[in-house]
Order: structure tokens, then sequence, then C-alpha cells
């Protein structure tokens, strides 16, 4: 047996415990999640902003491209936004009131995902309804930042879990307490979540090459998400300025999104946070951005700009070589 062969490459029928992080918002494309599951890991469409058209065009043109798996991700249900604030909150940015659009549904979402026979279903921000809605039958991956969230997500019947470590990039994914009180690394919640819940779990948080999958498996974790690693891929949806911006600072704010999410620090998260304003519910505040927000991770250093199948291709190598030197 080998680090390839874990128990969630198993239950995924993939190659590689590499998982494409689910980036919803345009970073994950159908042609990012296809190359990703060509090359043997496991592709992730990140859907949870897309209305139930958008969602099935997405889905449709990734198995064009790919009979390999691959995920679907969604957000869990969500309360719906108040309107409190708006004007002055618009007024902070310096932009008028933005269309409050509909925000897509979950419910109708979830009838996509079992309309289209989705194998593997992802979620984050909690824990959806998952008695079969709409007669949904699939691998389920929740996502965590503490360990009373993942024994949640187990005693709910999630198959797997993401351990959410304080260095990932994008919307931290807590549900059960404060956000102020889930920060917590990837080395030191891996191992607590693996020796807490019987389900696999994988390791999300800083980790960009070969170096981190072995530490990851070293943990105890059986598969691995990568998420700001595959932002400069050729096949991603980021702007080049979005690409030149991964090098830069992070931090953990409220006040791109409406929700508490890491990003690269800019002089409009300067601004807004220096303004006293909380900032309108999620997902509201994301909708008075003139650009989007540059969600990204802790490691973004050490981002390499290479097309995703030759990324994962080099991931698998440099974990070879880790793990030789560890024998």
């Amino acid at each position: 047996m080998t680090w390839r062969d874990t128990e969630l490459t198993r239950l995924l029928g993939v190659e590689l415990p590499i998982v494409q992080a689910p980036m919803a918002g345009g970073p994950t494309t159908p042609r990012l999640v296809a190359a990703v599951s060509e090359a043997g890991g496991l592709g992730s469409l990140g859907g949870a902003l897309l209305n139930p058209d958008e969602l099935r065009d997405q889905i449709r043109e990734t198995r064009a491209l790919t009979r390999l798996p691959f995920a679907v991700n969604l957000f869990a249900p969500l309360p719906s936004p108040s309107a409190e604030g708006l004007a002055e909150w618009a007024a902070v940015v310096g932009v008028p009131i933005p269309e409050l659009r509909p925000i897509p549904r979950f419910e109708d979402q979830i009838a996509v995902i079992a309309d289209e026979r989705v194998r593997i279903f992802s979620f984050t921000f909690g824990i959806p309804p998952l008695v079969r809605l709409n007669g949904l039958d699939a691998f389920t991956i929740g996502t965590a930042t503490t360990v009373t969230e993942a024994i949640a997500l187990e005693a709910a019947g999630v198959h797997a879990v993401v351990a959410q470590g304080y260095e990932a990039g994008g919307h931290r994914a807590t549900f059960l307490g404060p956000v102020e009180r889930s920060l917590i690394g990837t080395v030191a919640l891996v191992p607590q979540l693996v020796d807490a819940v019987s389900m696999p779990v994988i390791a999300s948080g800083g980790i960009m090459d070969g170096r981190g999958v072995a530490a990851a498996l070293a943990l105890g974790a059986q598969g691995v998400q990568l998420g700001t690693a595959f932002l400069s891929c050729d096949e991603a949806g980021t702007s080049r300025a979005q690409r030149e911006a991964l090098d830069g600072e992070t931090v953990v704010t409220r006040v791109l999104t409406g929700r508490h999410a890491r990003a690269v620090r800019t002089p409009i998260v300067d601004s807004l946070e220096s303004s006293g304003l909380r900032a309108p519910d999620y997902p509201l505040a994301r909708r008075f951005l003139r650009e989007p927000p540059v969600l990204a991770g802790q490691g973004g250093a050490l981002v390499r700009r290479l097309p995703a199948g030759k990324l994962v291709e080099t991931l698998a190598a440099e974990t070879d070589a880790a793990v030789h030197r560890l024998i």
C-alpha cells in the first residue's frame, strides 16, 4: 500500500487523495474541474452562487469533458439577509446601493444535484437536509473547523469531512459557535478530527505542494484539499490581477462578503474595516465591490502557474519524494 491508496480514494473511485477545492464565484470552471479529475484527483465545482440553470449547465459541461468522478459543492441553507445598513455601507464603499438580485435557493439547487444524479456532493456553512432530499443519493463531504462540528457532521450521516484549518483561503465554514473560537491551524486540527470521528478526514489549509500533502497524511488525514494552489492554473477562472495578488498578505475579514473569509488584504479591506460599520449580511456585502475579492490562503507565495493536470502530476511526484525522504 502507498500514500496514493487510502480509504478516501477507494470510496471516491479516484487514483490520488488530492481534492481541488470548490471555489464559488468563478475560479472553479468546468475545464479546471475536469482537468483535475482526468489527472487522477477529485475536481470540484463551486456551485453555491449559481442559479439552477447555470448549475445544470456547468455539471453537464464538466461531464462532457470527463467521465471520471467529480464533486459538486453548495452552501448549506442560510438565513435570509437583512437589508439593514445598506445605505451607510454604500456611502463607505463609494458606490450606489446595488440591485438586490434574488439569491439562489438551496432547495432549487439541490433539486438539480438530484436530477443530474451527482455522485459526490460536498457542502459547507452547516449541515443541509440529508434525508435523500428529492431523491439525492450521493457520497457526501461536509466541512468542519472544530471537533464539535466534525462530530455533528458524522452524526448527520455525512461520509467524509474536510478539516478546514485557519490557513485556508475562502469563507470560514464555521457553523457551531463564533468564528473567533474556531481559528485552529491545520496541523493542530487534523489529528484532533482523526481521533474524534470514524469517517475519512480531508486536510485543508496551507497545503501547496507535496511536502504539505505528505505532512497531512502523516497526521492521519485520508486526503487533502487544495484551493489556492489551483488559482493560477491555466484553466482557472481567475483574472490576471487576482493571480498577481496571490503572494500578498491575507486576513480573515467579514467586510468583503458579509461572512468571515480569508482574502488578500487590499486597500478596500483596510478602508472598510476602519469604518467601524458592520458589513451587510452575506451575500449582500459582496455586491458592493467593483471587482471580485481575492479569496486565498496563507500559502499564496508558493503558487505555481501550471496547467491543472500538470500541477496534480507535480504534487504526486513531490509527495512521492517527501514520503521517500521520511522512510
